[in-house]
């Protein structure tokens, strides 16, 4: 269904909108699902999924099955848990296929979370394609997770990072970005959705500029793989890199997504058993895609917990998932308007549920424990986004950030706590 909001903001204050999302997604029934939402009498107001999504029961659930009645390794045995084991296990892998949208399921490589997935190309692709000289792109909205590597990579090799540039409400300037671009170019790598600022980017449009230029990139899906609807194919990326943890699923399990073509020309980011098809003391053969990117015993639980994960959102109308947390983004936006000497981080035009603000004179870590003490859970800091807070003139930011599982009760609550801040800070 169309997002009314998104299209005709008159609905933001008269609750149309509101009503007609009901039809196909119910936030109430939805909330009963994520067992930690209402736990006690007092229940939690939890505005930190772009720091880690709660998990659903069918999610709980699965994972405790497994270790009750199913765990076993994978891959070796030849036992009948071993065997289902394996199965379970390569059927995640599948499934997070056709939830990219990918090719191939040997396409979809399971890492520790976005972080190992981004070191992985760095220390793989990056030292073998890049030299003294060669230009490596990013943005001034990365996560340090995605600038790090590159950083290190230029260290080891004498390549250099260039910067596209953010403008005063949070958007890449792309312009900028067209004239970074060179023969000299080496790699992209860049962010699908800020951490931070919530900007939703333009990967398409920057994906066909990189590729005009002959450019491999890179997307950060960390938090763009929860707020959009992803297509590798469509998109046309040559990396998509995401945690499971943040898509309602397990901790310590994310995925990588490669072009075959690219993967099949990278040497190994990690040895050891599994990755290999024979080793003698002189010298060792490596497996096929996937395995020789995924050494030692992988995260099995953790796999087959970010399938079931998968699963449970295949099951719900995303698109009305996503006017609901929209609805709500744009009730949160006008009511921190209101409050004095607020200000709001990041004003893209395209924005996903994620707000960050800073109040005059009053510390963000100050504002997170009067938040805390009345069970309102949000993320305060820089949110591993140092160049970002730099850019903007702020230590620190208070990041309220939305999923489909939070309601209007939230945001009232969120607002009232705020005034109380104010009062107090007077």
């Amino acid at each position: 269904m169309p997002c009314l909001y998104a299209a005709d903001k008159r609905y933001a204050r008269t609750g149309a909108s509101s009503e007609l999302i009901m039809l196909t997604f119910n936030p109430e029934k939805i909330r009963n699902d994520f067992p930690i939402l209402t736990y006690s009498d007092s229940p939690l107001v939890y505005l930190d999924s772009a720091a880690s999504a709660q998990k659903p029961c069918v999610v709980i659930d699965r994972l405790d099955t497994l270790y009750r009645r199913e765990y076993s390794s994978v891959h070796r045995g030849v036992h009948r848990l071993s065997e289902h084991a394996t199965a379970q296990f390569e059927a995640s892998r599948v499934s997070i296929q056709k939830f990219l949208n990918a090719q191939y399921a040997h396409e979809i490589i399971f890492v520790r979370g976005t972080t190992e997935a981004i070191n992985l190309v760095a220390s793989s692709y990056g030292r073998t394609q890049c030299r003294a000289g060669d230009e490596l792109i990013i943005s001034a909205m990365e996560h340090h997770s995605n600038i790090v590597p590159w950083q290190i990579l230029c260290q080891q090799t004498g390549a250099l990072l260039k910067i596209i540039p953010v403008d005063t409400q949070g958007q890449l300037q792309i312009d900028v970005y067209k004239n970074l671009l060179s023969p000299r170019t080496k790699l992209v790598a860049l962010t699908h959705v800020s951490n931070v600022l919530g900007t939703i980017n333009p990967i398409k449009q920057i994906i066909a500029l990189a590729h005009q230029n002959n450019t491999p990139v890179l997307i950060d899906g960390a938090q763009g793989i929860v707020h959009t609807q992803v297509d590798v194919q469509d998109l046309d990326c040559d990396f998509y890199a995401f945690s499971g943890h943040k898509l309602f699923g397990p901790s310590g399990i994310g995925v990588l997504y490669g072009k075959q073509n690219l993967l099949e020309a990278m040497p190994p980011y990690q040895t050891g058993g599994g990755m290999i098809t024979t080793v003698n003391l002189e010298q060792s053969q490596y497996r096929e895609l996937p395995y020789r990117f995924e050494a030692g015993t992988p995260s099995i639980a953790g796999a087959i917990g970010l399938a079931t994960a998968i699963d449970y959102l295949n099951q719900i109308d995303r698109a009305a998932a996503h006017c609901h947390e929209q609805m709500l983004l744009h009730m949160l936006t006008d009511n921190l308007l209101n409050i004095p000497k607020l200000h709001l981080i990041g004003t893209a035009e395209k924005k996903a549920s994620i707000l960050s603000f800073v109040l005059d004179d009053v510390h963000a870590h100050d504002i997170g424990t009067i938040l805390a003490a009345s069970d309102i859970a949000v993320r305060v800091g820089h949110h591993c986004c140092m160049p970002l807070m730099q850019q903007f003139h702020v230590p620190a930011t208070v990041r309220a950030s939305l999923a489909f599982y939070n309601n209007q009760q939230d945001i009232e609550a969120l607002i009232t706590a705020l005034h109380t801040v104010r009062t107090i800070f007077k």
